[in-house]
């Protein structure tokens, strides 16, 4: 599924008053995989490390085990890294996104028909 179609659809995963996952997740999870570092993975998503550490938190604490494993900073440093689970978890919420876009696709063609040309953008 391209990013543009990650836009338009949507979808966030409840757990009581919280959300387990949505899309700002699933980039956050695939980005610490990606940096191995929470902070790192904030900073290319232009977030906070406090904010980033947050949403590891809160996912770490609605799933029935950790999605994140953290090692504490030493001479080497410390890092993070998704968990079996956590890797799970974004591999089926991307299914998920894909099966909700395929869902919507033609729709939301028929309804961008609607629509008129963007400020600033020439047609091809």
């Amino acid at each position: 599924m391209n990013t543009s179609a990650r836009k338009i659809v949507s979808v966030g995963i409840p757990m009581g008053e919280r959300y387990a996952m949505g899309p700002g997740k699933a980039d956050l999870l695939e980005a610490i995989q990606a940096t191995g570092s929470i902070s790192a993975a904030g900073r290319k998503l232009g977030m906070s490390y406090r904010r980033a550490w947050l949403l590891v938190d809160e996912m770490n604490a609605c799933f029935k085990e950790p999605v994140v494993a953290t090692r504490l900073g030493g001479p080497k440093g410390g890092g993070s890294v998704l968990t079996d689970l956590g890797l799970e978890a974004v591999k089926r919420y991307r299914a998920l996104q894909a099966l909700a876009w395929d869902a919507v696709r033609h729709s939301v063609r028929e309804y961008q028909r609607l629509l008129g040309q963007p400020s600033g953008i020439q047609p091809d």
